[in-house]
């Protein structure tokens, strides 16, 4: 997937209020592609950015060559822990952008001294199940049937956990 390329080098940075728009871009494309998922209603691009923009703080993204290749949004719990959402565009997956940014977030997370970082992953994902074991996050749950893709059919998600 790779091959055509060039070898560009990913850096991974605090997300600011001046990203948000580009990662509300990003999120909307992932959404759209991820693996046939009917949106319901489909990602606001207005909306997003809001989002995005009033919550930087906690939000990664990595940038090669001046646009954003993947993000990773935390959102702080009022029971002190942090929820997260991550994308990684498809040309950049299996690069190590994933990792980089889950690290960042764990690195950020310990920083502000929460006691848990959680989401919420598609069973079929087994690179991302792998990629969050790694990083130590466990099994807690499942939902069964909770997303419908653009086929009707019905998949099952699997929340993880990391205490720190």
């Amino acid at each position: 997937m790779m091959e055509h390329m060039p070898m560009t080098q990913v850096v991974v940075r605090p997300a600011v209020a001046g990203d948000a728009h580009a990662m509300a871009e990003s999120f909307a494309a992932v959404a759209e592609e991820r693996d046939g998922i009917a949106t319901e209603p489909p990602v606001n691009i207005e909306e997003r950015t809001a989002l995005f923009a009033s919550s930087a703080d906690g939000s990664f993204v990595a940038v090669a060559d001046g646009r954003i290749v993947g993000l990773i949004h935390v959102e702080v719990s009022r029971h002190g822990f942090g929820e997260f959402g991550m994308l990684v565009d498809r040309d950049w997956r299996g690069q190590g952008v994933g990792s980089a940014l889950v690290q960042a977030a764990i690195g950020w997370a310990r920083g502000q001294g929460l006691h848990k970082l959680c989401l919420e992953v598609f069973a079929h994902n087994a690179a991302g199940i792998a990629l969050y074991r790694k990083s130590g996050f466990v099994e807690e749950g499942r939902r069964v049937n909770q997303y419908r893709r653009a086929s009707g059919e019905l998949w099952d998600s699997i929340i993880m956990g990391l205490a720190l």
